[in-house]
Order: structure tokens, then C-alpha cells, then sequence
């Protein structure tokens, strides 16, 4: 069982507050939980993407990023750092955090970070029960997914903005 934090919609923990995973549907209003999302970039400019294992909702759709919630006691840059491993076996201590918002719809407060890597591209491992397959692509093959095949939709103006 996960233990998580509260937050305010202000990235403020909320003292004496802790969340279980599984009841999402119990968190009051104006309380959150942290989720944390890595998005990955090559030294030679190409992007990692995850593909969802079929039993996780958007079965099979891929991600341009590495995440998930943190656990109790744990900061964004210690979540983005444990689900950046733990997905894709990527180790780093540099990653740059370029986004927050807040999810009201499923009371969570996201934090995306960027991780530049000049990796071994065939040293990507893959979590049991989270993702079936990896591939490395181009901006240009980024870009052109539809909605219906990339789920990290905040990627794409991110990666328009930047590269």
C-alpha cells in the first residue's frame, strides 16, 4: 500500500495529512497528491518514449515521460529521481524541473522535469506491470503522434518551445 502526502493546490504540504493509493475518490476537495513526470532527451537529440502496459489505463499508448506518484516523505526531485529508475533504469542526479500545474479533476498537483542523458539507447529496462516497450524517436516523430497514441500531451509544447 502507498503512502503519500497531502498538498494544497499550492505545492504546500498539509501537516498531519496522508493519502492511500486506491482511494483517490476520498481525497476532500482542495487536497492533492504529488505526481512527478520525467521526460527524457538524448545527447544526440532524440526522445525517450514508454509504452503503457495493455492493463493500465491507455493501454498500450506510449509516454514521453517517466513517473508517478510520490511516496510519503518524499520531495518532487526524490519522486522524479525513483520513477525516472525504477520505469527506465536511467540513474542521474541532474534533472531541471520545467513545469507545475494542478489536476483538480483527479486532485493532483504535478511536477515535470527534464533529464538530458548520453545513455547506452539499448540500456532502457522496463517495469513489470507498467511498461511493454521503449523507443527512442525524433522531434519531428514526436510531434507528428496523434492524440490517440501519445498520452503526454504537455510534452509536445515543451518540446516546440525548446528544441
Amino acid at each position: 500500500m502507498e503512502i503519500w502526502d497531502a498538498y494544497d493546490e499550492d505545492f504546500n504540504k498539509i501537516e498531519g495529512m496522508t493519502l492511500l493509493r486506491g482511494e483517490e475518490a476520498k481525497i476532500p476537495d482542495g487536497v492533492y497528491h504529488l505526481v512527478c513526470d520525467v521526460f527524457v532527451r538524448h545527447a544526440d537529440g532524440t526522445f525517450l518514449l514508454m509504452q503503457r502496459d495493455p492493463e493500465k489505463k491507455h493501454p498500450l499508448m506510449w509516454e514521453a515521460s517517466a513517473g508517478g506518484s510520490a511516496l510519503k516523505g518524499e520531495s518532487p526531485f526524490e519522486c522524479g529521481i525513483r520513477e525516472l529508475r525504477e520505469e527506465t533504469g536511467l540513474e542521474t542526479t541532474e534533472l531541471t524541473e520545467v513545469r507545475r500545474n494542478v489536476g483538480k479533476y483527479n486532485h493532483s498537483v504535478y511536477v515535470g522535469f527534464f533529464c538530458e542523458t548520453d545513455c547506452d539507447k539499448q540500456s532502457i529496462t522496463l517495469q513489470e506491470g507498467e511498461t511493454v516497450d521503449f523507443r527512442w524517436v525524433t522531434k519531428e516523430e514526436l510531434l507528428s503522434m496523434g492524440e490517440d497514441e501519445l498520452l503526454t500531451k504537455w510534452v509536445r509544447a515543451f518540446v516546440e518551445e525548446r528544441f
